[in-house]
């Protein structure tokens, strides 16, 4: 039976969007503050220097949010709150055509960035079409993801309580749904398994930059079979979900009524890669995840002003 479970099939998906959540874990003063309800945003307000009418930068401003809304930052077209991160878009002419600008400041109004879009002909941009403006915006939206990320970086890397700095204190929660003593077997064992990769595992969820939870779901399928999936969920303290690892595989029916034995160890020391790598690219400490051969790997990094996002789970062939 455990032979088998090495075959379990493990997808890790990390929140959609390629940015990490900004200053991550115990962040420093400036981070506590963007920590705390209201949850972070990105405000976008009306550019009053974009070359454009009062109805165009309007517009402009939408697309801006709704096009970085799908790179998952939530972001919106509305005057910034005392806690928000602002997107300041401006333009200037270069010879016959218009250079979009976005600068990034925080929310104590230092500027952090600022990137280039791509040039537009000073006749359309004049001509403010939906087409112009919404593609303006829909280019710019990956380069202001990247700032985004460059900023939150650095930030990590100069904040030594950051997680980039130092090991994640990791709560395993106790596993649910499972028959026998599985539940029991599988929280131990994975407390085992992803403490040997790093992680301080803690008892206690107080304090906790995560929290992981197991859960086991057994479905009968023909020939007498049960369809066992086991899904560890990889959340902050505050119950966004950050990743998953979900495992798969089909056993005789009632073989794990009762023991789990080597069974709990070959599913805990498949799925704490997985689980280690959601929390590693959340620390800002890696950008490409790894599993075992038979995993498949889907999912993007976190970024700056992510909120949680929980990516569909569809087998892998």
């Amino acid at each position: 039976m455990a032979a088998r479970f090495s075959l379990l099939l493990l997808l890790l998906l990390a929140s959609c969007g390629d940015l990490p959540e900004p200053f991550l874990g115990n962040p420093g003063s400036a981070g506590r503050v963007l920590s705390q309800p209201p949850t972070p945003r990105l405000a976008v307000p009306v550019p009053d220097n974009a070359l454009l009418t009062d109805a165009a930068s309007r517009q402009f401003a939408d697309a801006l949010a709704a096009s970085l809304q799908t790179q998952e930052i939530p972001a919106f077209s509305e005057t910034p709150r005392a806690t928000d991160w602002r997107l300041i878009a401006t333009a200037h002419v270069e010879g016959s055509s218009i250079v979009p600008l976005f600068k990034v400041v925080d929310p104590s109004g230092k500027d952090r960035g600022q990137i280039a879009g791509a040039q537009v002909s000073a006749q359309a941009w004049a001509g403010a079409s939906p087409v112009t403006i919404g593609s303006a915006a829909m280019e710019a939206a990956p380069k202001i993801s990247s700032l985004l990320t460059s900023i939150q970086t650095a930030a990590m890397h100069a904040d030594p309580n950051s997680l980039f700095n130092r090991p994640a204190k990791v709560n395993i929660a106790q596993v649910t749904g499972a028959p026998g003593d599985g539940n029991l077997s599988l929280t131990k064992q994975m407390k085992t398994k992803l403490a040997a990769l790093g992680p301080m595992v803690q008892d206690s969820a107080t304090g906790a930059d995560f929290i992981v939870q197991g859960d086991v779901k057994l479905v009968p399928i023909p020939g007498h079979q049960q369809r066992v999936e086991i899904q560890w969920s990889v959340k902050t303290a505050a119950g966004d979900e950050r990743g998953k690892v979900v495992q798969l595989n089909d056993i005789p029916a009632g073989s794990l009524d009762h023991y789990w034995a080597d069974v709990a160890m070959v599913v805990a020391t498949e799925a704490a890669g997985g689980v280690n790598d959601v929390i590693l690219r959340q620390s800002g400490r890696k950008d490409t995840p790894t599993a075992s051969p038979a995993a498949a790997v889907h999912g993007q990094a976190q970024g700056p002003l992510v909120e949680g996002h929980k990516a569909g789970v569809e087998p892998v062939r």
